[in-house]
This record gives C-alpha cells, structure tokens and sequence, in this order.
C-alpha cells in the first residue's frame, strides 16, 4: 500500500515538471562545458595569449571608462585561467539592466563590445536554466521543478531501497517493458545521487533568489537605476586588489564587485590555500569603504561554521568541478540521465496503465460496496 502511494506521487510529480524539468536538465549539461562552447564560438573574445604581466586594473577601468563613459563598472571576474579574458561588468546610466565587456588584461584591449547578459548563445541558455526566460516567475517555477526532482529522487530510491540485490541486472531480450523496467531502475541508482545534489542545490539558490527579490520589491519598489559613480573616483583599484590580498593569507581575488547601488562596499571575492576541494574560488572576502577605501570587513572560509562551508560548497557541488574534468564529464553525463528516465518511465507509465486499469476494474466487481458512491451509504 505504502509502495503504491509512493509510486502515484513519483509518476504523477514525473508527468507535471517532464518538460521544464527536462529542459533545465538539458541546458544544465550543457552549461557544465560553458567556457569550452564560448571557446569554440568565440575564440578571439574569451581567450587572450598570456604574454608578460597584466595591466593595472587602473590602466584596464580607464580604459573601460574612456569607451563607455554612460557606463559605470559593476562587477569584474578575474579568471584563475590566465587565458582567460577578463569579463567586465556594467550598468549604463538610466539603467537597471547588467550588461558585460570582455577585455584583454595583458594589453588593455577590447575583444568584445558591451552586450547584454544574455546575448551570446550559453549566456542565454544559462537565462533559460536559471529562469526558463520567465524573469522572477521562472525562477520560482525553476525552484519548484528542483524540489520535484528531489522528490522523485527520494521516493525512487525508497521504492527501489533494495537496490543491490539486482544492481546489474538489465534484461536485454525481455519484452521491452521488462527491459525499460530495468533501465529506469538502473539508471535511477546510479544518477540519483547526483540528481539530489542538483535539485537540492537548485531548489536553494532559486527559493532564496526568489524571496530576496520578493522581500527587497514587495512594496512594488524598482531596482536602482544607475545614475553616477558610486565610489571615489580617485581610489587606486589596484592598491585595494593588493592590499585584499595582504589583508588575508592565502587569498587570491577572482572577483571584484564595485557598488551598484548607493552603500555597497567595494568587495573583493577569492579563493584561498585549503585541503578542502569543495570551496568555491569566491569563498572569502575583504571588502573595503567605497568612498574612503577603509578596510570594512575580513571573511575567511577558513574560520567559518558547518553551516557557511556547507553553503559555499553548493557551487562546486552544482557546477561538478570540484574534481576537475573527470567530475565535469560525470555530472554532465548524469545531469542528462533524466532524459532517459522519462522515454522509460512514460513508456512504462502507458503500457501499464490498461493493466492498472483492468485490475481496478476487477477490484470493484470483487468488492462491488467499496466501488459505491459515500452519498449512498
């Protein structure tokens, strides 16, 4: 009876999310390779040839400034992969919206114009992953699909809880039901582990992006709209990068976010020396005044709680790189499983369903005072 319950509400949740949940599946493989695709799309914009020392970050914000002046810079990523050109962030005056640059470090030149976050072909599939191009609503829907995909992937191993006894077992010349029968429980094992990891992570990023916008705009409140630089223009960028990395052992910035709204801090995000593979490359912080340039705050990773390290982990956990290549390729591999899942299980799902309906058919004539209606009783 148990097993029975469990098995409506793992096929019945399957059938409500298969397309979002395969769609975000899909994109989410394919977004594991994201920089390789940008590579072979656009090699001359992403890739630089590293020669010599990088430019100041004074000489590179000049010249992002000097060519946007309707612009101001938000958000830089300093890649770990020197090959890799910087990505420059912007809001243009008026504005709310966030659009990019890409920029040679080593020679202070432009390799691509600002375009919106969106524009190039795996900036937009990462919009249709996060969002499914629905703005806020998708990223709620996106949300409710991940928990979905924990659901199923919980009520599938409790339903197949005794797994090992038939771990291999995959009967190839059965009737093909049998054999579907078989994939989908194979399959379902081996990827429900890292399908959890997915959801569960998915579902949290997505449900507390969501009720931040929500409690930030409940009031009908709009994004700021850049109107001036809001941070002293005579602040060395590069002095403050320096001393961030002096400030804290080990630290190395791969992102430096610049205020985009009146208040905000210049904060320098990083990486630092730990035996942990699963922090992420902006774990730790130092964050500086952005009028006066004062050191405002220290974060190490290192010193912090379960809970933050727990937390943090969920980018390498999402993204599969905490392994490298070999966890990219599985998590991209395993991240598509759910494709397969759903041709077995609704071809499972529709062959079944005749005998299902047979067998409740002969329940009723069998038990002819279950099948009559509460009013008649």
């Amino acid at each position: 009876m148990k097993n029975r319950l469990l098995f409506k509400i793992h096929s019945w949740s399957a059938l409500a999310v298969c397309l979002p949940l395969l769609l975000i599946c899909l994109t989410g493989s394919i977004l594991v390779f994201k920089h390789e695709i940008d590579t072979l799309l656009m090699h001359d914009k992403v890739r630089v040839i590293p020669e010599g020392e990088r430019q100041s970050l004074d000489t590179l914000l000049a010249k992002t400034n000097a060519l946007y002046p309707n612009y101001e810079t938000v958000g830089w990523a300093l890649f770990e992969d020197p090959a890799r050109a910087d990505l420059i962030y912007l809001m243009q005056h008026g504005s709310s919206d966030w659009s990019y640059i890409l920029m040679d470090q080593y020679r202070a030149e432009l390799l691509a114009p600002v375009v919106s976050t969106t524009h190039y072909f795996t900036d937009w599939l990462l919009e249709l992953h996060y969002t499914l191009l629905l703005h806020d609503t998708g990223l709620l829907l996106s949300g409710l699909v991940a928990v979905v995909l924990c659901l199923l992937g919980i009520t599938g191993i409790w339903m197949h809880r005794h797994f090992w006894r038939n771990l291999f077992t995959l009967r190839r010349k059965a009737r093909l039901v049998l054999y579907f029968s078989d994939l989908h429980k194979l399959v379902g094992v081996y990827a429900s582990p890292v399908l959890l990891v997915l959801g569960f992570t998915g579902a949290y990023w997505n449900l507390t992006h969501f009720a931040h916008e929500l409690e930030e705009h409940a009031g009908g409140e709009a994004h700021y709209v850049m109107q001036k630089r809001l941070y002293n223009n005579d602040l060395s960028l590069q002095a403050l990068h320096d001393r961030s990395e002096r400030e804290l052992q080990g630290f190395d910035a791969t992102y430096i976010s610049l205020p985009w709204e009146p208040g905000a801090a210049i904060r320098f995000f990083g990486d630092v020396d730990s035996v942990n593979p699963l922090l992420s490359q902006y774990a730790s912080s130092v964050a500086f005044n952005a009028q006066s340039g004062e050191l405002v705050s220290v974060y190490d990773i290192r010193d912090a709680d379960l809970g933050a390290k727990t937390l943090d982990s969920f980018r390498r956990l999402h993204f599969g790189d905490f392994a490298g290549l070999p966890s990219r390729i599985l998590w991209c591999v395993l991240g598509l499983s759910p494709l397969l899942l759903a041709v077995t299980g609704v071809t499972l799902w529709i062959k079944r369903r005749p005998q299902r309906q047979r067998a409740a058919r002969k329940a009723r004539r069998q038990n002819p005072a279950e099948a009559r209606p509460l009013t008649s009783r």
